[in-house]
Order: structure tokens, then sequence, then C-alpha cells
């Protein structure tokens, strides 16, 4: 039988440039996403034309379309250089999301590079899997240690009772902290590092000189690392792939730099918010000890990436209301299927650990998480927050939940910060220095020095975050 040829557009379907279109960063998306994304499914159904930041992008609303458009990744491309416009020189000079897409590593590649791109991963992530592995137990309790210490910090300062940001004072510098260790770094990353992270994701005017500052500070690292090897997750993807250049190594540092700093850290101020702000089904699962499961629902509640990474269409294709041309950028919104998942059947689904579980929040298809990043993603939340409600008594939000400023950007959502007013369970936590990674010949050391570095990230962060505003 003779192949059928692919469909072509017809010539009078509208084009994505000749569309007018409304922009979607509003103040009213600041405050209430869901009910912009309801306006856009009412007005163009499953996929809507809006304006990304002067741009024109097809949004991908309804769950069944999203999930389409991550699982087929012959169609949906991740490749910028499918991109049309930019083939073109259609885009703005200075459109500030280009920077960060044109970081070329494993995210942004298709077919056998992406594939060989994910094995090494997957080799370089498979010792801190294992929580019986000697790195995967030292990286456990280093996040148990860490987050333990900045709570006595908390009560060093404030007392068994006061006020406390847990973005600025907890979250933010935990994740840098455990990005420190498992990247191996001979000194901290720099509070900076987290801020730069935060304007390549939230596209402000300054995304690009950040994307480059963070690009070059993980260049360093891969340098160091490979001229000073150890155990860690920069030596291990060396050992994977020998051949990276510097330059490589430092690029995929940086994508895993944003899943634990901003993506990770959003997760664990999301599922926070969800329990302080009274969620009855995320509530029952952090007293039950279910922290597994209330990450699902959390997940499927709030998702921190709202918006997954752009792909761009192999060829046309009808979807939705629309056809996509080939070459067309397609933005699906996890955050609007989530919300299109809960209106078929809300009764439950939440409640529902399988409905819970069809949460989009890693994505879907052959550039989903990798399952290794997933557990140890799922490993860090649920320490940093069952260390939290392990060492309160009594925590409540200063703020109604109106009332918190978000961050969304094109990308994430999460509170800029998380003002709660505690109670700790008697004494504070006591600080135990996690001790530098040893092999397996060389003698445990016996006194460790003091580990200072969640003080000064502490002090660094709070200036930041109280100072110029940070990502903005």
């Amino acid at each position: 039988m003779e192949a059928q040829p692919y469909a072509t557009a017809p010539a009078d379907s509208p084009r994505l440039e000749s569309l007018r279109v409304e922009p979607l960063l509003t103040s009213e998306y600041d405050a209430h996403p869901a009910g912009v994304y309801e306006r856009l499914r009412r007005t163009y159904g499953p996929v809507a034309p809006v304006g990304l930041l002067g741009v024109p992008v097809w949004l991908v609303l309804d769950y069944h379309e999203v999930l389409e458009v991550l699982r087929d990744d012959s169609q949906w491309r991740r490749d910028i250089r499918y991109w049309r416009a930019r083939a073109q020189g259609q885009l703005p000079r200075d459109w500030p999301l280009l920077a960060g897409y044109e970081v070329r590593q494993t995210m942004f590649m298709d077919g056998d590079e992406h594939r060989a791109a994910r094995l090494t991963h997957h080799s370089a992530l498979r010792p801190f899997q294992d929580g019986h592995s000697p790195q995967g137990w030292e990286l456990r309790a280093a996040v148990a240690r860490y987050a333990d210490e900045l709570i006595a910090l908390l009560a060093a300062e404030s007392g068994l009772a006061g006020y406390a940001d847990l973005g600025a004072q907890y979250t933010r510098p935990l994740l840098l902290m455990v990005t420190t260790k498992l990247f191996g770094c001979p000194v901290e990353l720099g509070d900076e590092l987290v801020m730069d992270l935060w304007r390549m994701l939230d596209g402000g005017p300054d995304a690009g000189p950040a994307t480059g500052r963070a690009a070059a500070a993980m260049t360093r690292l891969a340098a160091h690392r490979r001229q000073r090897p150890g155990d860690d997750l920069t030596s291990y993807l060396l050992l994977a792939d020998p051949d990276m250049s510097d330059e490589q190594l430092g690029r995929e540092l940086l994508m895993n730099a944003v899943y634990l700093n901003d993506i990770t850290g959003n997760m664990v101020l999301n599922t926070l918010l969800e329990v302080l702000r009274g969620n009855a089904a995320v509530r029952r699962g952090v007293s039950d000890g279910h922290l597994g499961e209330t990450l699902h629902r959390v997940a499927l509640i709030n998702p921190p990436v709202a918006n997954m990474c752009f792909r761009f269409a192999a060829r046309d294709m009808r979807l939705g209301a629309f056809w996509i041309r080939a070459g067309d950028i397609v933005s699906p919104s996890v955050a609007a299927a989530h919300q299109d998942l809960l209106t078929i059947d809300a009764s439950h689904l939440v409640d529902s650990t399988a409905g819970a579980r069809a949460h989009l929040g890693w994505g879907a298809g052959q550039h989903q998480c990798p399952g290794a990043a997933r557990e140890l993603a799922g490993m860090i939340v649920t320490t940093a927050v069952g260390r939290i409600f392990d060492h309160f008594s009594k925590a409540e939000l200063t703020l109604a939940p109106d009332q918190l400023p978000w961050r969304s950007g094109p990308v994430v959502r999460g509170p800029r910060l998380l003002p709660v007013r505690y109670e700790l369970r008697g004494t504070p936590p006591e600080s135990h220095p996690v001790p530098p990674p040893r092999h397996d010949d060389e003698a445990p050391d016996t006194a460790p020095a003091p580990d200072h570095r969640s003080r000064g990230l502490l002090s660094a962060l709070r200036r930041l975050m109280t100072g110029a505003g940070g990502a903005g």
C-alpha cells in the first residue's frame, strides 16, 4: 500500500502570525491564571493564540491535547532550530526567552542525540538514586542535616516562636546547599546563581546576561572537576561521557541547577502552601506520613512548571480548532491541562491516588523528567517539607493566600515568599555539619570542621530578597 502524504494546512486557514493575540503575562494572569486559561478556552477551544512577551505562540490548554503534544516527539520537536520565526529572523533581537532556549543541552535535543544524552544522565545519577549506596545515603543525610541547620539558625535568630519567610530563610538556601553538595563545588556556587536562574526563567530584561553568567559559572565548575574528579554528579557525568567539552558539561549542569533550585524549590513551597492554606487532602497526606502521594496531589493542583518548554511543529497538523503549521511554536500548559482534568471529574480526583498520579508535572513522552531525577526531586521535597512539620508545632500564614505575591512567568509558578508565624517543638534541632565525601580507602575525619555555608547563604539571600528584588 502506498504511504499517505502528510496533510497540508488549507490556504485559507489562519496563520499564527496573522492573528490578533492578547498578551498572556498580565496582572490578571499573575493573580489568577486559572481565570485566564478558562477565558481563553471559552473563546478559542483547547488551543489558543496568545502573545508571549511580544511573540505570538500557540498555547495548548486541554489535557488531551497537551498530552498529545508531550508524547509525540516526532511531530512536536524540542530543537529550537525547527522554529520558523527564529530561522527567518522575525523575532525581536532582545526577546528575553531566546537566550535560555539557545543553550544547547539535553532538554532541547531530539532523536538519537537526545536518547544518548539521557543515557549519560541516567548513568551519572544512578549512584545517587539508591539510598543504600554511599553516595545516595550521604546525599539524603545532607538534605536532612541542612534542613535542620537552617531551622536551628532560624531559632537562634528569632527564638522558639516568631516570624519567618519559608522561601528566603529556608527553601532557597536549602536547595542551593544541596546543589553545592551534589555538584561537588569546591566553594559555594553563590546565592547570585539562584537569582540568575530566576531571571532566566522569568524572562525579564536581564534574562540574556543572567543566562550567560550562570552558564559560565557551571563551565568553570566542569573544568575544575575534570582536573580533580570526586564523588559528585559533575564527575560522574564526565565518567559517563569523557568526550564532553567543559562548555557542554556546563550547559548540562545549568539544566540540572534549574531543576534543583527553581523547579524543585517551587515544589517545596507549593506543598507547604497547600498545607498551610488548609487543603484537606494535602494536610491528611502529611499527617499520615504519605508525603509521596501528597506531592502528586500538589503537582496536580499547583504544578511548579505551569507551562512546559516550547515545542515546534515538524509539519502541518490540526490541533483543536486551528491548523498548526510546520515551524510554529507551541507552549503546552500543564496548569491549564490540570484545570481541565479537574473539571472533568472534580468530585474525587484530587483525593484519588490514581487521579492525582495523572498529573503532567514531570512531563510525558520521551522528554519527561528521567526517573532517577524524579526520585531525587521527590526525596528532596519530602525531606524539606517533612523536617518543617517535624520541628514546627505550629505554623500559619501571615498573609491570606489570595494576597501572596506570585512568580507567574512564562514557565514557572510559585510564591515569591511564604511568610509564617511559627512555634517550634521544644528545643531547636542541633546543627550537624555533613562531612565531605571520602574514598573508601580514606580514614573518616573524626573532628570535621564546622560548616558555616548555611549561615552565609541565608544572610546573602536575605539581602538579595529584601534589596533589589532579585528576579523581579
